[in-house]
């Protein structure tokens, strides 16, 4: 067994583990794990603790994937609850579908017993309103939110530069690899944006025959390359892990155009390696690594490229 998942997924991370050594399915483990990061104010890429979009909503965006039978669940833009993840573990469980958003995401979410509940941290509302109160002009204060804001999109950058998605990856005591995500995207994103977090094969992807992976930070990036599935897909083509990685990196690095900066990729294959690496970033990025004969997980640095 193995567990990996970044520095921000840190208050789930014992109760993920903890349960892995049980015998929980690695997906169910996982879920249970991230379910603490969401709750918890003081992660602030990730639910209740996140920021909201231009308008001040928070959208959540989550997505889970069984290695075995490469079942996807996921959502996007869910509203009122901050427990994601739960959300897509029932998408993948109850409907037809891999992924609901919006109006549908929070229907399924109030369906499988989640309160409705205020999203917005207090804090976060009144540095959303601080920003826009030192970036709009009168006219504009007076009129919003009917005003257009592709502008804003550049102006306005999160307060304390996070684009850190919660992923963890794991193989579970069947020897199934799985993987795992949430997070509330951007600060002060554009209604409705979507990042690589609930898209299967940019963000996490996961086969139980080869292993798992799963990206942190600027999603656009992942999208346009399908990271993830990049790096399992290599492996099935017979790569290491280390060259799979490698091979992702080179694929990140010719892109030129479009939004580009920073990049975390967490990857493990099923012979118990595992390969954590910072692309383009100031510095590394920390992860969390557990295996079944250590006492309890360890914060890590990933490599630097």
């Amino acid at each position: 067994m193995i567990l990996i998942a970044n520095k921000e997924g840190g208050p789930g991370i014992e109760k993920c583990a903890e349960a892995l050594r049980k015998g929980t399915h690695g997906l169910d483990a996982m879920v249970e794990g991230i379910s603490l990061v969401e709750a918890d104010p003081t992660i602030r890429s990730v639910g209740y603790g996140g920021w909201p979009n231009l308008l001040g909503d928070m959208e959540f965006d989550a997505g889970v994937m069984d290695g075995t039978t490469r079942e996807v669940g996921a959502v996007g833009a869910l509203k009122h609850t901050y427990h994601a993840v739960q959300v897509a573990r029932a998408v993948m469980q109850k409907l037809n579908h891999v992924m609901v958003t919006g109006d549908g995401a929070d229907r399924l979410a109030a369906e499988i017993g989640l309160e409705k509940v205020d999203t917005l941290l207090e804090h976060s509302r009144d540095v959303w309103q601080r920003k826009l109160d030192g970036i709009l002009s009168d006219d504009e204060k007076a009129n919003f939110p009917d005003i257009p804001l592709a502008p804003l999109n550049s102006t306005i950058t999160d307060p304390e530069k996070v684009r850190d998605t919660t992923v963890y990856i794991c193989q579970d005591v069947a020897k199934a690899t799985h993987a795992a995500t949430s997070t509330s995207g951007w600060g002060w994103k554009y209604p409705g944006r979507l990042g690589d977090s609930p898209i299967a094969g940019a963000g996490y992807y996961a086969d139980s025959r080869f292993g798992a992976a799963a990206c942190t930070h600027t999603g656009e990036m992942t999208i346009r390359a399908g990271t993830a599935r990049t790096i399992v897909l290599a492996m099935r083509l017979g790569h290491t892990l280390a060259d799979a990685v490698k091979l992702a990196i080179e694929e990140i690095s010719e892109l030129k155009e479009g939004f580009i900066a920073g990049l975390v990729i967490h990857a493990i294959d099923t012979k118990g390696n595992h390969k954590v690496v910072s692309y383009n970033l100031d510095e590394a990025a920390k992860y969390w690594f557990w295996t079944p004969d250590m006492e309890k997980p360890e914060l890590r640095t990933s490599e630097v490229v």
